[in-house]
């Protein structure tokens, strides 16, 4: 595990800004009609205009990752390769961003409701985020990992979802994948590791709505959850400074999904697990 220095974190918040902006070039496209092609074709451009270098296209699979996005939608829970299919209202759609600035890393993911959703898939959206909202403050006040994953996992189960385990976020720096894994939940099995000033993680809570199984299409890219309920996923790249922890790919003011004021528990958690 590599802590960065001030300077390779100051580096690491100019590829973060560089992924902020191509999430911004692909919200608005998130409505009915839109194909997975045109929003990544965008986020292409935004980074190639930000002088970034998308990280996910090229990486090696059972064939290479053809596009600059995952972009999943419903079911689908992380890597969905962009295409023909049209978004329709309804859907919820995953955006997951990465890109290379100058030898350094960003990584970060949004799930967008397509016009209205099923309340408890919008539900399913607001207890994610709120979940890496949850992890991003306790890096302040925490000392191992676990004690963040447990409560992260605790919230998710609360609230009546499901962590998906079997996927986990990362450490991030020049390569887009570092030491340490950086889980969900915490039950065990996994390498901990201390919360200290030049630590860079990409946290990323991925949530089922109802089971933790999940499947890799045959693809070899898409992962759908087994029972094929809606899925979300929110991710910020986030340095631990000696003040404290700072998502890099944040706005240029500080702004972004995960990031705002806290939703009160009670509209995310169902009164009979209170």
């Amino acid at each position: 595990m590599h802590l960065k220095t001030r300077s390779e974190i100051a580096h690491m918040r100019q590829a973060g800004l560089a992924v902020w902006r191509a999430h911004q070039a692909a919200a608005p496209l998130v409505r009915p009609g839109v194909t997975t092609a045109e929003i990544d074709a965008a986020v292409d451009a935004a980074l190639a205009e930000a002088g970034a270098a998308p990280l996910f296209k090229g990486v090696p699979g059972k064939v290479p990752f053809p596009a600059a996005t995952c972009i999943s939608i419903n079911e689908e829970v992380v890597h969905g390769i962009p295409g023909p299919r049209r978004l329709a209202a309804g859907d919820v759609v995953s955006i997951d961003i990465g890109a290379r600035l100058a030898g350094w890393c960003g990584d970060a993911a949004r799930t967008y409701p397509v016009g209205e959703v099923e309340p408890e898939t919008a539900r399913l959206l607001a207890v994610t985020e709120e979940t890496l909202r949850i992890a991003i403050s306790l890096l302040a006040v925490k000392q191992r990992w676990r004690e963040v994953a447990r409560e992260m996992e605790s919230f998710v189960r609360g609230a009546g979802f499901a962590v998906v385990e079997s996927l986990v976020g990362h450490g991030i720096g020049r390569a887009l994948w570092e030491a340490p894994e950086v889980p969900n939940g915490w039950t065990g099995g996994r390498r901990d590791f201390d919360i200290r000033p030049g630590l860079v993680i990409a946290i990323e809570p991925m949530v089922n709505t109802r089971s933790k199984e999940v499947r890799l299409l045959d693809d070899g890219w898409t992962v759908v959850a087994r029972d094929g309920r809606p899925s979300a996923h929110f991710e910020h790249t986030v340095a631990i400074t000696r003040d404290g922890p700072h998502a890099l790919t944040a706005g240029p003011d500080g702004e972004g999904w995960a990031l705002g004021p806290s939703r009160a528990a009670e509209t995310l958690i169902p009164s009979a697990a209170r």
